[in-house]
């Protein structure tokens, strides 16, 4: 019995180790004036990244070098997925929101890796812009072998209005659906599988009268409930992690314009997304937040637009970071063997390793 303690505390001691020896590095990349949005990568080396100036960046050495694959001039590139090597889309925030944006096409889609894109088509209402994607592969049978159906979601945007855009065979078919009924704003999804996911949202288009707001849908965003409303205004949601099904997390954002008001929290849910609690990050009126990523229920990190956070506890405690200004997504990603790293994007590029 004593043989098996030492045994599993020597594990956990390693474990251990192996996390605080991780750390967020800086990446060298072409300088940009404000935040960038989105990255994603569909291995350890094979990476994109998107920004405000219509341009898109690839790598295929993990971030040690970085090639413009287009720049766009007129288009604000909010958000991008890949499902492989060559198969990727890109959203786009729309106009009448930030200056000097001309693209009304919301969504781009490349076959070739991101050498070319071209507008894609899809049935339904108008979308102004997108902010986020997600993707969920539901395995099933086919012919006898396993094979996986790919179905990606798309929201936005933020200034309003509120859409949804969803393709059910890996994006060769998109449809849209409005969902001002249920919000006013969108800016991230999480999709648990197929059916069960989760939207970050705010009541109101005007920020003055704008409380955050989560929705979760259960038949795939036909329908949403409301979840979790803040109770105070100038607030919306922003991004959104679940690192199990059960235990959940979005970043709160306060655009208060009174300095006194200084406590910045997140919402957390421990029972599946059914109910939410604030808890406090930091009592800074600066830190405003933004991203938010976590390796397991208790390890994660925000953004803000001064620093990063980290919490070991689950988000009992929080302590400053370097993962650089503004940092907006935060993506965690698991190898074959289950190791750990990540990539995280704002002003600069990060790596976890």
């Amino acid at each position: 019995m004593h043989r098996l303690i030492i045994v599993f505390v020597m594990m956990a001691t390693s474990l251990l180790s192996k996390a605080q020896t991780a750390s967020w590095q800086k990446l060298v990349t072409e300088s940009y004036a404000g935040k960038q949005d989105d990255i994603t990568f569909v291995d350890r080396n094979t990476g994109w990244y998107v920004n405000g100036y219509g341009r898109i960046y690839h790598t295929t050495d993990g971030g040690k070098s970085w090639t413009k694959q287009l720049e766009q001039k007129g288009s604000f590139f909010r958000t991008v997925v890949f499902l492989d090597e060559k198969v990727g889309f890109v959203g786009t925030v729309g106009t009448d929101y930030f200056p000097n944006v001309t693209d009304t096409i919301p969504l781009y889609g490349t076959q070739d890796g991101g050498k070319t894109w071209k507008p894609v088509a899809y049935k339904g209402p108008y979308v102004k812009g997108l902010c986020a994607f997600d993707v969920v592969k539901e395995q099933y049978i086919n012919h006898g072998k396993i094979d996986y159906k790919t179905h990606i979601y798309g929201v936005g945007r933020v200034g309003s209005p509120a859409n949804i855009m969803i393709s059910h065979d890996g994006g060769t078919t998109w449809t849209s659906r409005s969902m001002q009924a249920d919000c006013k704003m969108l800016f991230d999804i999480k999709m648990l599988d197929k059916n069960t996911g989760f939207a970050c949202a705010a009541t109101s288009e005007d920020i003055t009268q704008s409380h955050a707001l989560i929705l979760k849908t259960t038949d795939g965003g036909t329908t949403w409930k409301k979840v979790y409303t803040s109770n105070r205004p100038y607030e919306t949601t922003w991004k959104v992690a679940f690192p199990s099904e059960k235990v959940g997390y979005v970043t709160i954002q306060s655009y208060n314009p009174d300095p006194n008001v200084k406590q910045q929290r997140i919402a957390k849910t421990v029972d599946g997304g059914e109910t939410w609690t604030e808890m406090n990050l930091v009592e800074d009126a600066g830190a405003r937040e933004f991203g938010i990523g976590f390796i397991d229920e208790n390890h994660g990190f925000v953004g803000t637009m001064s620093s990063g956070f980290e919490t070991l506890d689950g988000g009992q405690t929080w302590q400053k970071i370097d993962m650089g200004r503004a940092c907006n997504k935060i993506r965690i990603y698991r190898d074959a063997d289950k190791k750990v790293y990540g990539y995280a994007i704002g002003v600069n590029v990060f790596k976890w390793e």
